[in-house]
């Protein structure tokens, strides 16, 4: 363990999930513990656990709803008063909703995680960001996802939110630049924790491919430890999910992620298509596969031999062929490119000759 002597957390969201995982390895490591969030009788029991398994120092544990107006300024004016130092933010806390927008869901529910995803998030951070500059030192890590770089219908205004953190972190890490002050973007797939019972998606396809939380906090507290603008957990499939939200129509990503947050069908309906599930499923396989063949095409020579050095590495003999579709994938990509230059300068020529 590497002990942070004096050094305190301050973490929005603890009491379960993500949050909560991020909550114990602070402790692990070392870290005093401000837990803000509206079950303190949770917070206390996890107070009382950390401090027994972990001998965690000082653990301030504030009750707040944080959706509503002024919490943060609140939060903040508690933190203060108790002279407390917050070396690292983590807001974590939000809440999502699911079902038709125009006609399934409530305002006044969609209001309110609008105020948590995004105007609470947004003044924590400029009320902690200011004292961190005024110090010189200080991280920041604010829990985005990856639908934060797609369309998803049946959860459009979950997914702006989301979206206006990745962007709001991504900017802000650049105007840091020059100081000892970082910014990260934490960007899951669907996890394993309460948010999608809260949410009203419990039986929603995605849930089906829910990851471990342990794993995405582990990844988020690495990557904000090392001062990375952002991190994806989940390896492979996920990396190649975030490519394939740059290079893909949105269209095509909006029927995908349509699919993947509609519902469960029916165990006894045999009515239902088998071949669905089969050509997404493809598709997406497809769609990625060019992805990361763009996104290699583009990679110096350097990236190129780390990546095949890391696929050798991970998967032996399958190497060669993982090999073998990426370079038919930047073949075809650039016969394609080709191709169409060709066809654009005939029809330039014809239109001159005209």
């Amino acid at each position: 363990m590497t002990t942070r002597s004096g050094k305190t957390a301050l973490i929005t969201g603890a009491s379960s999930g993500i949050g909560q995982e991020l909550a114990k390895l602070f402790a692990q490591d070392g870290y005093n513990l401000v837990l803000v969030g509206r079950n303190d009788d949770m917070l206390d029991r996890l107070a009382e656990v950390f401090t027994s398994n972990y001998d965690t120092q000082r653990i301030t544990v504030l009750k707040k709803d944080l959706s509503e107006e002024d919490a943060a300024q609140d939060v903040y004016d508690q933190v203060k008063s108790k002279d407390i130092t917050i070396d690292v933010l983590v807001n974590d806390a939000g809440v999502g909703l699911y079902g038709h927008f125009a006609t399934d869901t409530d305002w006044e529910r969609e209001k309110s995680m609008i105020h948590l995803n995004v105007l609470t998030l947004t003044q924590l951070t400029k009320l902690f960001l200011y004292d961190m500059l005024a110090r010189n030192e200080g991280k920041i890590l604010n829990l985005a996802s990856l639908l934060s770089i797609t369309p998803t219908p049946l959860m459009a205004v979950y997914a702006g939110t989301k979206a206006y953190v990745y962007n709001f972190t991504q900017s802000l890490a650049n105007e840091l630049k020059g100081t000892n002050v970082t910014i990260t973007a934490l960007l899951p797939n669907a996890t394993d924790t309460d948010f999608f019972h809260k949410a009203n998606a419990e039986d929603t396809k995605v849930t089906d491919e829910l990851q471990d939380p342990v794993m995405v906090a582990k990844a988020g507290y690495e990557a904000l430890m090392a001062g990375k603008p952002k991190v994806v957990p989940g390896g492979l499939k996920n990396k190649s999910y975030e490519v394939l939200a740059y290079v893909a129509p949105q269209e095509a990503l909006a029927s995908v992620m349509r699919d993947k947050m509609s519902l469960k069908p029916d165990e006894n309906d045999t009515s239902t298509s088998s071949s669905l599930p089969w050509v997404v499923g493809f598709g997406v396989a497809v769609l990625a596969g060019i992805a990361l063949g763009v996104a290699y095409a583009n990679a110096n020579p350097v990236d190129r031999t780390r990546y095949r050095l890391k696929a050798k590495a991970a998967s032996g003999s399958v190497t060669d062929t993982v090999s073998s579709v990426i370079d038919s994938l930047l073949s075809a990509y650039h016969d394609l490119k080709a191709s169409t230059t060709q066809a654009k300068a005939e029809v330039e020529e014809e239109a001159l000759a005209a």
